[in-house]
């Protein structure tokens, strides 16, 4: 929301300066983004009036200047093409440091010209991009008046940022309430009398909608006959500039002005190309309307739309129609000023993919009971500014019934927020913000004034007095404990996500913190996209479901990162992802993606990509850092669908306890995403991993012998079906005691659908040195295990 002080004066009595006003802002709750005051960055240029401009006796191009300043006659060198005798303009003396480049302007000679100073542009004092020309100052400012003065820039414009709940603060006179009720002035009345009609409107309005008037439950409108729509003055101008706003034409001007100023949406219609009367309806499925953006969109019937007895003429709270839009030559206009439903505006809002000052404020609730009120106003302005005559209002439907009251109990406010603020500063604040205030023998009978629809118990009312009262002077005072922290403050899984981002960053990892919200799109390629996991008021259109995985958010990731030249990443996140929405839906995961280059080329070789082991490396690794019992970990062929199915895996412990997935993102889901490869991927379920039974079985796994290892090596011929963990697990499992580790070192393949594995066994002493007989007992063991589990032969 943005606004400048002069306006803000329009509402506010005070004599408050520009820093006071900002500390009142952020003590009232409205966090202020931004402050431009132009007025100390453009100190040094001033009007210059230009008494002669001459052909540079040197260059075609240039001119020689004469030029009048607050401290004498100077000449200036000018480039300039529309500079000419007998304008005003904008002149920086040496010493004055240009805006644009920072550079400090000096005295020098261009073509052999003396050049005592610059002519300037808006591009060199940072006001547009405009540069083709120098400013060419309108009105009769006196020569050396400030530039901010003779621009209109010396109004400062502060930028805040609403929160949902307070659309009463998207009004420039609901930020006044707020002020006036911290101390910072005086409120001015409202000015809004009634203007007098002298004719019944031609077009009267009509709500369809089959008993059910939610979607609109009241218009008002009036017509207006001979108006003249032309440029709007140069103060409603300036106004609509100074916040960022393009001025059309005085009948836009107002609504947008009435917008700002109340935080109440307006529309005008053409009533010239109004075919018939008026009515508000839901859309039909399919209807399309050229919206004032020059875009066409298709609606539906979950739409509300504002349609004359042909067509829509305006999607409702969201944007009105080309069709019957006003133009210079627009004489006969017709009003509107109606309350819609927020939630349908939301909807249809999102829905198309339309962002509009309308929308903002209808889907977050306007003040219904203001809707006449502002009618009213914008009549007002009409008729002081483009003439002609106005009707009747046009009345069409009610004012909903948003009475509600609440009882402020005395000690309340102390109870919740700690400080004692007196029964009569309480009333004071109350009343100040709208609120209607009655003593009774709980307490405060407090009504919530019609904007204020996020009050609805008595904790907003303890909020309301605290933000006012100012958080500042609630005491910080520490919590009392009825005994000592219990050790461990950390749970298990919270010590299991520390200890999965140490490990990720000690694997070369850059942790990213992405949404939990994903695309649709994004959503079904990785296993979501169900209907409890849509969101009901996603931020944005983009961001329509929670995340079933925390990959396609570092995938997409990537991709970003790829297109800007950073070919080769690791990305990781250790997050919650959601399979439902019930409470055991949820889990928390560490995933990460790496993309591009293993290795880098060297002097050793070529560079080598990415592939699904690297990945398996770093979900064991994870897996270990979270405390899970690797030497029970399965290693099994398989992922889900968004992996490659020849290039992934699963680790798990038994076939119900799946631990972690790993492997090459599938390309199908590369395309999709619009990312390039090669990319890998693991993410690892925190919760899924079991907790220790005892602390007793832990340390025992860290015990370790004094004896030496003895390794022997094995070759086995098995059928080519037989993965290598399985032939691992039977070796490991012949003798559990002395065997403490085996792996694959060699894979030939053979004729006949055959293949043979090289794998070395460790056996680990416990209490003396083996003999050869133990070891060959063993190895009988190994090779009888081998033999049952996966039908392998020693190869001769």
């Amino acid at each position: 929301m943005k606004f400048t002080l002069s306006w803000l004066k329009d509402y506010l009595d005070t004599t408050a300066t520009l820093e006071q006003i900002v500390d009142g802002l952020i003590g009232v709750g409205l966090e202020v983004e931004d402050v431009s005051d132009k007025t100390k960055l453009l100190a040094p240029f001033k009007v210059a009036y230009v008494i002669e401009a001459a052909k540079h006796p040197n260059a075609d191009k240039l001119k020689l200047c004469k030029v009048e300043t607050d401290s004498g006659i100077i000449q200036v060198v000018c480039g300039a093409p529309n500079a000419r005798t007998g304008m005003k303009a904008i002149i920086a003396l040496p010493g004055a440091v240009i805006p644009s480049s920072g550079e400090t302007l000096e005295l020098g000679k261009i073509r052999g010209e003396e050049s005592q100073g610059m002519l300037c542009s808006e591009r060199e004092l940072l006001l547009s991009e405009e540069h083709d020309g120098i400013i060419d100052v309108a009105g009769d400012w006196l020569v050396g008046t400030p530039a901010v003065k003779a621009l209109g820039l010396d109004d400062p414009m502060i930028h805040v940022k609403v929160t949902p709940n307070r659309p009463d603060a998207l009004g420039i006179y609901g930020i006044a309430r707020d002020l006036a009720a911290k101390g910072l002035g005086k409120l001015k009345p409202l000015s809004a009398t009634p203007v007098a009609g002298t004719f019944d409107s031609p077009i009267t309005v009509s709500l369809k909608f089959e008993g059910d008037s939610k979607p609109c439950p009241l218009f008002v409108g009036r017509y207006f006959r001979g108006v003249k729509n032309g440029p709007s003055p140069a103060w409603l101008q300036r106004q609509l500039k100074a916040i960022g706003l393009r001025p059309i034409s005085t009948l836009v001007d107002i609504t947008n002005y009435i917008t700002f100023a109340y935080g109440r949406p307006l529309h005008v219609f053409d009533a010239d190309k109004v075919k018939g009367n008026i009515c508000v309806r839901m859309a039909r499925d399919g209807e399309e309307i050229l919206a004032l953006d020059g875009k066409g969109y298709s609606l539906t019937s979950a739409m509300t739309v504002i349609a004359d007895e042909n067509s829509a003429e305006a999607i409702a709270g969201v944007m009105g129609g080309m069709a019957s839009s006003c133009s210079e030559t627009t004489t006969n206009v017709f009003l509107e000023a109606a309350y819609f439903d927020p939630l349908r505006t939301a909807a249809t809002g999102r829905k198309l993919g339309i962002v509009s000052d309308a929308r903002y404020r209808f889907e977050r609730g306007v003040d219904s009971a203001f809707t006449q009120t502002g009618a009213e106003i914008a009549s007002q302005m009409i008729v002081d500014l483009c003439g002609g005559a106005p009707s009747h209002l046009v009345v069409a439907g009610e004012v909903p019934n948003t009475a509600r009251s609440y009882t402020l109990r005395t000690t309340r406010v102390k109870t919740l927020i700690g400080v004692d603020v007196p029964l009569t500063g309480q009333k004071r604040i109350l009343a100040a913000l709208g609120f209607g205030v009655r003593d009774t023998a709980d307490g405060l009978e407090c009504s919530a004034p019609s904007w204020r629809p996020d009050i609805h118990g008595e904790a907003d009312l303890v909020e309301e007095v605290c933000r006012i009262y100012g958080l500042n002077n609630v005491p910080a005072v520490p919590m009392e404990r009825s005994h000592p922290i219990a050790a461990p403050v950390l749970d298990t899984l919270q010590r299991r996500m520390l200890a999965a981002r140490r490990a990720l960053a000690v694997r070369g990892f850059n942790e990213a913190v992405t949404w939990s919200f994903i695309p649709e799109h994004h959503a079904a390629l990785f296993g979501g996209g169900q209907a409890e996991l849509k969101l009901a008021n996603p931020i944005s259109s983009e961001l329509s479901d929670m995340r079933p995985s925390l990959i396609p958010n570092l995938v997409a990731a990537a991709g970003r990162n790829a297109k800007r030249g950073f070919a080769d990443l690791c990305l990781s996140e250790v997050g919650h992802a959601y399979a439902g929405d019930r409470p055991g839906d949820e889990t928390l995961r560490a995933a990460g993606i790496r993309r591009g280059s293993a290795v880098s080329r060297n002097w050793q070789g070529d560079a080598r990509a990415v592939d699904a082991f690297d990945a398996k490396a770093d979900a064991l690794a994870i897996l270990e850092a979270s405390g899970a019992a690797t030497n029970s970990l399965q290693i099994v062929s398989g992922a889900p669908a968004w992996f490659h199915p020849g290039r992934s895996g699963t680790i798990q412990m038994g076939p119900q306890n799946k631990l972690a997935y790993f492997g090459e993102v599938h390309p199908r889901v590369l395309a999709a995403m619009d990312v390039k490869g090669p990319l890998v991927a693991f993410e690892v379920v925190l919760n899924a991993i079991p907790v220790a039974k005892s602390k007793t079985a832990t340390r025992a796994a860290l015990k370790t012998s004094d004896l030496m290892a003895v390794t022997r090596d094995y070759a086995f011929v098995v059928d080519s079906a037989v993965e290598a963990d399985a032939l691992i697990k039977a070796a490991k499992a012949a003798d559990k005691a002395l065997i403490s580790d085996a792996s694959v070192f060699d894979v030939f393949k053979l004729e006949d659908g055959k293949k043979s594995y090289a794998v070395e066994v460790t056996l680990q002493p416990k209490d003396k040195t083996f003999t050869d007989e133990e070891i060959d007992a063993v190895s009988q063991k190994i090779i009888a295990g081998v033999a049952k589990a996966t039908g392998g032969t020693l190869r001769s």
